[in-house]
């Protein structure tokens, strides 16, 4: 039997604290608790906000509308669509009640103006443009009662009643993730069930990833009172906090259990587990802290804002792993396997097991393997090259949805202000401010040109704004505001008609209103997506290269990470873009990427990767250390991390596949996005092509310059002699922290 307090001093910090949380289980669990009932409160008091408003500042859309705002307030206002459509027969007989109805609208609460009602030339549709002094979002659900109110004559004629535009954002039930999270959590216990065969086993990860989530969205909540965030950001960082908490949780317990089938006391195990995977742990939250703040530096606060909510909860796991974990392991010790469906058994069955069998294979055909992976992740990365930025509109919602219909029956209708490019018409302002010719020339030249450009299906005459200082016409493209021919149209009349039109005039044309926003948002996110990657890569380079002392072990691992990305962008775009199996998970049509979702995705993806090939590397750097066996190394790193990763990456996969059934296409992309890209990182990667590129390179694995061997920190040897299993322990573990370490220029160094 191990003493638990032998050799204390000798595990550092991690440890050092682990051992602390394992002799005083109860007073840190209830610290825990205490935190979350305290961030819960405080979420709730903080009163936090949520809202996709995305600002643009210097781009012509947002210029655009500050024009509109100084010198046509009205027509700048946020505003939505009050749809009313009769199947047959026509509304000439409802027109009373739909007067009616439009009188009230214009008289709710925040109402600026309520546009005259526009019927189609068939007499079946008609609408009426609502116009508030305040981000329709703001208003809140139950708006929803205040505008049945309103349009409650019209209803009562008969007449069917939809709302679209901005509306969209009240008039949505509010998502509710629980059934979901509820669904991919008993997933995780499944999966936990097979992996530990014991109830008390799987419940611990599931338990602590439960209550550091918690914390974490409380903590989100409370920042959200001051910050705004998507509304999609409290999702986004369940999702990935429970995925890396349950994922972190997972490795510190695997660890534990080996050290008790080791012989070691409770308390002992604990702290060691804090001291080798503990360490892990901190590099990976790290690693995916670092990838997700970085979204910061594309200079949009709407999507650094959301990377900060997912690193807010990933921090609070991240911490919880280091301290409630070890707590919770202490006050459980060997009743670990509580409840057994099978007899405990250790991490490996020695040199000659399966995972060491299949090394050997690898190790004979390195070239085939590495071929073979990198062909398949090619084959999934071809639609990439299809790939189509954009904003998913109404029309992707549910098919029976009130903006659903709404859409429908705005792009169905015929005649002036209806068709598909309707639901998504372009204001356009010329700015006369420093024009040089009289207004009326230049409203004959733009008007001319207007009528010369293709992919309109018609416009307004151009009008003074009432200080004469703007013309302003509505733009009305022939396609919907998700089709590729609405942004060529953009492109052409802000790139070429209105460029040509106002040569010489001293005038300045724009595009705006919502569409245009979100297209300049588009072309904004495009130009910036090279500067996230190129930083999140150089972000991941220094921090492997301090990790494992070795620059050819990062360059490995960033190539491939973005083999990675590649290929889940191209099932993204196959499946939504493409529209292969999208019916399968809700989406009736095929639909552009959302504009943000590839930047996202990327800082996401390369983030929890790295965690997956830090614990791997870790434990093949640690036997390659001891043994200077390369495929011994290779194949007691598989075999040490082989189990624990599957499982870690199918509980990821089943937390981001259950979000999939969200109602909002936004997150089904990303869950799509992400649990494509840990199926693909956890095989074809992990067991493909890192064991083949490593058995390649041979020695020259752990290279480092001379300079940089001398300039970077070395770990104290009596840490790396106490992380690393005894002689005759049954096999390295799933995470032995930064053994690599050790590794310095030209080879191995350290202990043979």
């Amino acid at each position: 039997m191990h003493s638990p307090l032998g050799r204390k001093s000798r595990l550092g910090r991690p440890g050092r604290l682990g051992g602390f949380c394992a002799r005083h289980p109860v007073w840190v669990i209830a610290a825990w608790l205490l935190l979350l009932a305290g961030a819960m409160a405080g979420s709730r008091l903080a009163a936090p906000v949520y809202s996709d408003q995305i600002s643009l500042p210097s781009t012509q859309s947002r210029t655009g509308a500050d024009l509109l705002a100084e010198s046509a307030p009205g027509l700048g206002d946020p505003n939505g669509r009050v749809v009313f459509h009769v199947d047959s027969g026509s509304l000439a007989g409802h027109r009373q009640a739909i007067d009616e109805s439009a009188a009230r609208l214009a008289r709710m609460p925040h109402v600026t103006a309520a546009s005259p009602v526009v019927t189609s030339a068939d007499g079946r549709t008609a609408y009426t443009t609502v116009s508030f002094d305040r981000q329709v979002k703001t208003l809140g659900h139950e708006y929803t009662g205040t505008l049945a109110a309103a349009t409650a004559a019209a209803r009562d004629s008969g007449v069917e009643v939809a709302y679209g535009g901005d509306l969209n954002q009240v008039v949505r039930p509010p998502v509710d993730d629980r059934a979901r999270e509820a669904a991919g959590v008993l997933v995780a216990l499944l999966i936990l069930l097979l992996a530990f065969g014991s109830v008390a086993a799987a419940l611990l990860p599931l338990l602590i990833a439960v209550v550091s989530v918690g914390v974490g969205l409380g903590i989100v909540g409370i920042v959200a009172g001051v910050v705004s965030f998507a509304t999609a950001a409290p999702t986004l960082a369940t999702m990935i906090g429970l995925g890396v908490g349950i994922d972190y949780a997972l490795f510190l317990t695997t660890r534990f259990r080996q050290d008790l089938l080791d012989g070691r006391d409770p308390v002992d195990a604990a702290a060691r587990t804090a001291a080798t995977s503990g360490r892990a742990v901190v590099v990976a939250a790290v690693t995916v802290a670092v990838a997700m703040l970085s979204l910061y530096t594309c200079g949009l606060t709407f999507i650094g804002r959301t990377g900060l909510a997912a690193t807010l909860v990933v921090v609070v796991t991240g911490a919880a792993a280091l301290t409630l974990v070890p707590a919770a392991l202490g006050l459980v010790g060997r009743r670990i396997d509580r409840f057994a469906l099978r007899r405990p058994v250790a991490e490996t069955s020695g040199d000659h097991d399966g995972w060491h069998r299949y090394a050997a294979l690898v190790a004979r055909h390195p070239w085939k393997f590495l071929t073979a992976g990198t062909l398949l992740l090619a084959l999934c990365a071809v639609p990439l090259f299809s790939l189509r930025l954009g904003h998913v509109d109404d029309g992707a919602d549910r098919a029976g949805s009130t903006t659903r219909t709404a859409y429908d029956w705005i792009a169905e209708g015929e005649g002036p202000g209806f068709g598909p490019g309707a639901n998504g018409p372009f204001v356009l302002v010329a700015d006369l401010h420093d024009a040089a010719v009289p207004a009326d020339r230049i409203g004959a030249e733009l008007t001319a040109a207007l009528r010369d450009t293709a992919g309109m299906a018609g416009f307004t005459p151009l009008a003074p704004s009432p200080d004469g200082r703007l013309l302003v016409s509505t733009v009305t493209p022939a396609t919907g505001p998700q089709s590729a021919g609405t942004g060529s149209l953009f492109t052409t009349l802000t790139g070429t008609t209105l460029p040509s039109a106002l040569k010489g005039t001293g005038a300045e044309g724009y595009l705006t209103g919502s569409t245009a926003g979100q297209l300049d948002f588009r072309d904004t996110v495009k130009d910036r997506l090279p500067l996230i990657i190129a930083i999140v890569l150089a972000a991941a380079l220094v921090l492997l290269t301090f990790v494992f002392r070795s620059v050819v072990v990062p360059l490995k691992a960033v190539a491939l990470n973005l083999f990675t990305t590649a290929a889940s962008y191209g099932v993204l775009v196959a499946v939504f873009q493409w529209g292969w199996g999208s019916g399968l998970i809700g989406v009736s049509e095929p639909v552009p990427i959302e504009s943000f979702v590839p930047m996202m995705m990327f800082a996401i993806v390369f983030g929890l990767s790295m965690d997956y090939e830090i614990f791997l590397l870790s434990a093949i750097a640690g036997s390659w250390r001891r043994t200077g066996d390369n495929t011994l190394a290779v194949g007691t790193g598989l075999a040490a991390t082989g189990r624990v990763i599957s499982s870690a990456a199918l509980i990821m996969t089943a937390v981001f596949l259950s979000f999939a059934a969200s109602p909002t296409v936004v997150v089904k992309m990303l869950a799509v996005g992400l649990a494509v890209s840990v199926i693909l990182d956890a095989t074809v990667v992990r067991l493909v092509l890192v064991p083949s590129a490593m058995f390649l390179m041979g020695r020259a694995n752990w290279w480092l310059p001379p300079f940089l061997d001398r300039l970077l920190p070395r770990q104290h040897d009596e840490e790396e002699r106490e992380a690393s299993p005894e002689p005759g322990a049954a096999a390295d573990t799933a995470a032995a922290g930064t053994a690599a370490a050790g590794v310095g220029a030209g080879g191995v160094r350290g202990e043979a």
